[in-house]
């Protein structure tokens, strides 16, 4: 079968970069690239004395990693608006995927760790930091599907709030591609299933005015890097909102396609261009 139409579309761009983009894109790498540094070194510092204190729980240093992501949308002056309320109780996270901006709207206010396909710990920089911050990678193969449940599971059970990406890849941000039921089995076992909740979130980036509404959105085989230069050469930004809907409660659902059905029609109810 062929891929959608969308899929095969070019990313969309800037359209220029004149001399000022580039010394702005300069100003906002070095910024960033000193603060996000400096904060990793705390953070390593920081988790030698949370380790022995708290285990595989991390009360502190995922303020560190909060941290980052604010100063990100600060230094690119980019709007970040937060809809609902993050539950605080145990249980996981998923939202739709169009962005790399979705890890710093996500983690800019609320303690979450990333389960991310293996691919991502072997991205250079990304990996290490991903690492360092807690990330649960998994390896998305039918045979390996019994260990990532087990992983999942030992995190939860730790404490840990997981986010999850359950489409499987990012799409152009106009559309929720049909969520992917096999992690879901993971909160099906007895020491979970009846005090697990899941919240879904819903992602939504509004473009620079002028540009295509498809702006940060990064699918298909887009280049990261080129997505990273793209934002840190742009004069204006638009803005995200991240959407926090009610907790779905676990119990309540017979098997895990119907609870990932369920999911992912809360996640899409909240876009404005809904297909």
């Amino acid at each position: 079968m062929p891929p959608p139409t969308w899929m095969s579309e070019p990313e969309p761009g800037l359209a220029k970069v004149t001399l000022i983009d580039s010394i702005r894109l300069f100003i906002r790498f070095l910024l960033l690239g000193l603060y996000i540094f400096s904060c990793l070194a705390v953070l390593l510092l920081l988790r030698i004395i949370e380790r022995p204190l708290h285990g595989s729980r991390r009360p502190w240093t995922p303020k560190i990693t909060q941290s980052v992501c604010k100063f990100a949308f600060l230094v690119l002056g980019m709007k970040h608006e937060v809809i609902g309320t993050p539950m605080r109780e145990e249980g996981a996270l998923v939202a739709n995927h169009s962005s790399w901006l979705d890890i710093f709207a996500l983690n800019a206010f609320d303690d979450i760790y990333f389960v991310a396909k293996s691919e991502v710990a072997k991205w250079p920089l990304i990996g290490w930091l991903a690492k360092a911050t807690g990330t649960e990678f998994i390896v998305r193969e039918r045979e390996k599907a019994l260990h990532n449940n087990k992983a999942i599971q030992m995190r939860l059970l730790h404490g840990h709030r997981l986010l999850f990406f359950p489409e499987g890849t990012s799409s152009d941000g106009r559309r929720i591609l049909p969520f992917k039921p096999t992690l879901f089995e993971a909160f099906l076992v007895p020491e979970l299933y009846k005090k697990i909740a899941i919240q879904p979130v819903t992602l939504i980036f509004h473009a620079p005015e002028g540009q295509d509404p498809r702006f940060y959105a990064w699918w298909g085989d887009s280049n990261l890097f080129g997505h990273v230069l793209k934002a840190l050469a742009t004069k204006q930004h638009g803005s995200v909102q991240v959407v926090y809907h009610p907790p779905v409660v676990v119990k309540n659902f017979s098997d895990r396609k119907v609870l990932a059905r369920h999911l992912e029609d809360q996640v899409a109810s909240a876009l404005p261009w809904r297909s």
